[in-house]
């Protein structure tokens, strides 16, 4: 039995695409670079933003900074806002926490910005701790976020839930499996092939791996 679960955030508890999609939109115009189609940003929801700024503009990691921050200043105003919940995760996560389980929050998004999305959501008290990266770069890497909260929770019968190959990347890196759910950002065949040990296509068949 799991004792301990991770949830990655962007992707699996809240769809948070709009908000990051039209963020990433704001900044590649400010640095010249058009994007008229939101969907051909889609890479952008999971992996760190630097890298990924990197990878698709063929940038500099300073660049890819100065990008980010760009972001982060249409993100921090309007990007909060464009996200809802996945229906049902908020009920599987107090389910879990009822049967005796701790479940927390392991993403690559600044901290704040999670705990804002959740409290504003009215959910700022859904997830036993809630972690991810810091404006200043720290635990830019999904895998120091996991390890973190796995030392503050211990790593015994713990699993990483994630939409994302960064997720299942992480967790193996740490020493956890990693369960990928469907509904979130991963191109076709992506959670199998990275490693995930399930991938559920719904909050439903989620429940029922977890708890087992």
């Amino acid at each position: 039995m799991y004792k301990t679960i991770l949830f990655d955030f962007d992707g699996t508890v809240f769809d948070t695409g709009e908000g990051i999609l039209k963020s990433v939109q704001y900044a590649a115009e400010a640095f010249g670079y058009h994007e008229p189609e939101l969907e051909a940003l889609r890479c952008f929801v999971g992996p760190p933003l630097v890298e990924s700024f990197m990878r698709r503009y063929g940038v500099d990691e300073a660049t890819g900074r100065a990008m980010t921050a760009k972001y982060r200043e249409r993100y921090s105003k309007e990007g909060l806002n464009e996200c809802s919940v996945y229906p049902g995760v908020p009920e599987l996560v107090e389910r879990l926490k009822k049967s005796g389980r701790k479940v927390v929050v392991a993403t690559g998004k600044p901290t704040k910005f999670t705990v804002d999305i959740l409290e504003s959501n009215g959910l700022g008290g859904l997830f036993d701790d809630v972690l991810g990266s810091e404006f200043d770069g720290t635990r830019s890497q999904k895998w120091e976020v996991i390890a973190e909260l796995l030392k503050r929770c211990g790593s015994e019968d713990a699993v990483m839930v994630g939409d994302r190959d960064n997720d299942v990347n992480g967790a193996k890196k740490c020493g956890i499996p990693c369960i990928g759910v469907a509904w979130g950002y991963a191109e076709p065949g992506e959670l199998l092939s990275a490693g995930a040990i399930y991938l559920a296509k719904t909050v439903n068949e989620l429940e029922n791996i977890l708890t087992r």
